[in-house]
């Protein structure tokens, strides 16, 4: 009970909201009100003392006071106008969430229904129709899924179970998941592996996750479905596991925020391609967590490579017991 995490949050709780307000307040307090303060006390004693040495600090503090109140009126403008944009992108999200998950609810009713009302009467129509339900489902909780563990990310209780991996059983084990998720798809992705891979310190099922997040979208806006490559290999300090596609691409600017939550670029979303604005933010979060880095080269119409690096568990080892250098005696 101790780690439950309350469904949404860190998601849409307003915890960031709270944060920005927060740092929009004490803007105002520490550069507007306190000077003014200041300037009110001073006055008051000018008024009672009457001193020459008062009127110069006075005006001191009134020049300090005048700059002061502009880059306090700047720095709220910048944390309202973040905030406007946090609120916006949040709307714009539980606008997207509901969509998706009515869609699967739709047809689950639907189908429901017509089993109920046995408007099918063969065994073939009755396996059809349970085979969309079982799809539907499926869908419906890796969406729930999806929101509840960005969840537990954001609030800190996401617990990561690292252990030496082979990295072929995670890659073997993230096809079988995304072609799983995406039954009917008919080009394979085509994998290359480097012989003799190192083996990985990792959370599998958050490793293999973040790979099916990869794969998923390079298969949502890849062009007419074009082939989708990943490659694995290592060097002295890394393994890396790049996802490739031919997709429609990311424009440069758009290369960091593309991993902030809520957040999709102009061109996936002309895409009219569903999407929640968390996947790539998950796969950050992910990677961050194993000791990683997420790599991304995209131009806009020419596809897109996202590299998760990770760190070698032998390359970190090597490092920490590394001898200290010999003394030669004279």
């Amino acid at each position: 009970m101790g780690n439950s995490v309350r469904p949404g949050a860190g998601l849409l709780s307003g915890g960031g909201s709270r944060t920005g307000f927060t740092r929009i307040v004490l803007a105002l307090v520490w550069l507007i009100i306190v000077p003014t303060v200041v300037l009110l006390v001073l006055g008051i004693l000018m008024l009672v003392f009457n001193r020459a040495s008062l009127n110069i600090v006075f005006g001191i503090l009134l020049v300090t006071l005048v700059g002061v109140l502009a880059t306090g009126t700047v720095l709220a403008l910048v944390f309202l106008r973040r905030e406007a944009n946090v609120s916006k992108l949040q709307s714009d999200f539980v606008s997207k969430v509901s969509h998706e998950l009515r869609t699967p609810l739709t047809s689950i009713r639907m189908f429901v229904e017509t089993l109920q009302m046995k408007r099918v009467s063969s065994p073939d129509e009755v396996d059809a129709c349970l085979n969309v339900l079982n799809r539907e489902t499926a869908r419906l909780t890796q969406r729930i899924e999806r929101l509840l563990d960005w969840g537990r990310m954001e609030s800190g209780k996401r617990v990561y179970e690292r252990k030496l991996e082979r990295a072929e059983d995670i890659i073997r084990e993230a096809i079988e998941a995304f072609d799983v998720s995406h039954v009917g798809r008919h080009e394979p992705v085509n994998v290359e592996l480097a012989p003799e891979l190192p083996l990985v310190e990792a959370d599998r099922a958050a490793l293999v996750d973040a790979l099916v997040n990869l794969l998923s979208n390079a298969y949502k806006y890849s062009r007419e479905r074009g082939k989708i490559r990943l490659v694995v290999n290592a060097d002295d300090k890394h393994v890396r596991i790049a996802v490739v596609d031919q997709g429609i691409g990311i424009a440069r600017p758009e290369h960091r925020r593309i991993f902030e939550k809520f957040y999709r670029s102009n061109e996936l979303l002309s895409s009219d391609v569903e999407g929640s604005g968390l996947g790539l933010a998950i796969v950050r979060h992910v990677i961050q967590a194993h000791g990683g880095r997420v790599e991304l080269e995209s131009e806009l119409g020419k596809g897109s490579t996202f590299t998760l690096v990770l760190p070698r568990p032998d390359a970190v080892k090597r490092r920490t017991t590394r001898p200290s250098a010999a003394v030669t005696q004279v």
